[in-house]
């Protein structure tokens, strides 16, 4: 019978528990379906937190001074210190250097210490009669495990770790080479905006007074009115021209901003594209710059770091051939105590434990271990074969950063050039004008050739700066010690 209430009561818990049951999961089960038609978005529950954790984690870390002007060495330090991307490299190359401090603990025995207690109680046949018999048991025990020898299995997977943990320090450093690079790039484009538009309202305000000369000219009878339309529509051209500017210098402000890891609604400012020093030309060769990219470029040290891994994946494949001898040493201390019906309690106490060397030799495995070592060794051919790519395309983008330097050097010695006749065109033709001796048109002219000229010398600069930073970001400069900024 108390069984049966037992029984009962159980019963009775089940069917109270069962509903609450139901609805949890039930509850659980909505929040993870999808949607029932594709006609709206699906919002979750759960979806919530998640919200939350978003807002947290895209607030920037650190903030913008709208007034202050940065030079570009400043802000490549905040980007270095703040840009997400450095903070991923980084805890990749700490975990992999965590695998290999993992590696090198094989090398070491390993020691376990077991506690154990434990109560038997049972009954026992004795002639015609069962005895009720009562065991305690407290162990303590030490397991002590180790390789012997494994024939460089060991050493392989350290050197695999460490190789590893090379090439996650490469990729850091060529992650900061990126970071370095797509700040300068869009420092650059935003002097070449902010350059474009002094040059663009530079151009406006002559436009402006074209038109004042054509209107006094007109008012004096000394010109037509087709002559202040003209002057009008090259106004209103230039005007055009300033506002072109504009939008590009706020999608060039955002672009910095998010290269920063800050939103793109910061105001940056920056300085001037005539603060920027310029060379006339570069003093070494092309083959000087090649041979020390391939000696600094980190994606190329990466590489050579993934041939040493294969290498020795190699070495952990090969020592699969051999046995491996294992020692291990449980000594365990015991106590027990015991008492039997119509009997005192006992009680004994000892030290235990077990000794052996285990010595493990796979002889046959269908060839599991021979493709295996194809498969490291044909790892190690191709990680070769990839370096050597690798090399070719830095060469290339060597070749043609340098080549594109070249070509800029030479666009802002003939922007120079270019600038200064155009000056010199359009003063000659405003004076000109107001002597009566050249017509409206040809002022118009030589103001929209002006105006190219001074688009053409804030691009040509831009260039120079951009050409530095592209050959310097592929001979891997721009993370050396002691590396000039551009």
């Amino acid at each position: 019978m108390a069984l049966c209430g037992e029984s009962a009561g159980s019963s009775v818990i089940a069917l109270a528990v069962f509903p609450f049951l139901v609805l949890l999961n039930a509850g659980f089960v909505s929040a993870q379906n999808a949607p029932p038609s594709a006609d709206h978005a699906w919002y979750p529950p759960a979806a919530q937190p998640i919200e939350n954790d978003a807002k947290r984690i895209l607030s920037p870390a650190f903030s913008i001074d709208p007034i202050k002007i940065y030079p570009l060495a400043e802000l490549i330090d905040l980007a270095e210190t703040h840009n997400p991307e450095t903070r991923v490299a980084w805890e990749r190359a700490l975990a992999q250097l965590a695998a290999l401090g993992i590696a090198r603990s094989e090398l070491y025995p390993a020691l376990a210490a077991i506690a154990l207690t434990q109560a038997d109680r049972s009954e026992l046949l004795f002639q015609e009669r069962f005895l009720r018999q009562t065991v305690l048991t407290y162990q303590a025990a030490l397991d002590l495990s180790y390789t012997v020898f494994d024939f460089g299995a060991r050493a392989g997977r350290i050197e695999l770790a460490r190789a590893e943990a090379l090439a996650a320090n490469f990729a850091f450093n060529d992650t900061h080479r990126r970071v370095i690079y797509q700040v300068e790039q869009a420092y650059y484009r935003l002097q070449n905006a902010t350059g474009q538009e002094e040059a663009a309202r530079a151009s406006l305000a002559n436009a402006l007074a074209v038109q004042q000369a054509a209107e006094d000219r007109l008012k004096h009878g000394l010109a037509t009115l087709p002559d202040l339309l003209e002057a009008r529509s090259a106004t209103a051209q230039a005007l055009y021209d300033v506002e072109v500017v504009l939008g590009a210098e706020a999608i060039a402000r955002g672009d910095l901003a998010t290269a920063l890891a800050v939103s793109p609604t910061t105001v940056i400012q920056v300085l001037s594209v005539y603060q920027a020093p310029l060379p006339d030309s570069i003093a070494e060769t092309v083959d000087q710059v090649i041979t020390r990219a391939l000696e600094q470029r980190p994606d190329l040290m990466e590489q050579f770091a993934q041939i040493r891994a294969a290498n020795a994946d190699v070495g952990q494949a090969r020592a699969l051939f051999y046995p491996t001898l294992t020692f291990r040493a449980t000594p365990m201390a015991q106590s027990l105590y015991g008492w039997q019906q119509t009997s005192p309690w006992a009680h004994t106490a000892d030290l235990t434990g077990q000794m052996y060397l285990n010595l493990s030799w796979t002889v046959f495995d269908g060839g599991s271990r021979r493709n295996t070592l194809e498969r490291a060794e044909a790892n190690v051919r191709g990680a070769k074969a990839q370096a050597s790519v690798i090399r070719d395309r830095i060469a290339n983008e060597i070749w043609a950063a340098y080549s594109n330097l070249k070509t800029a050097f030479g666009q802002r010695r003939a922007a120079i050039a270019f600038l200064d006749s155009a000056n010199q065109s359009y003063a000659a033709a405003l004076e000109s004008y107001s002597y009566g001796v050249r017509n409206l048109l040809d002022v118009t002219a030589a103001q929209r050739v002006l105006a190219q000229a001074r688009s053409t010398d804030v691009t040509a600069r831009a260039q120079v700066l951009t050409a530095l930073a592209d050959l310097a970001f592929a001979a891997g400069d721009l993370i050396q010690p002691g590396a000039k900024r551009p």
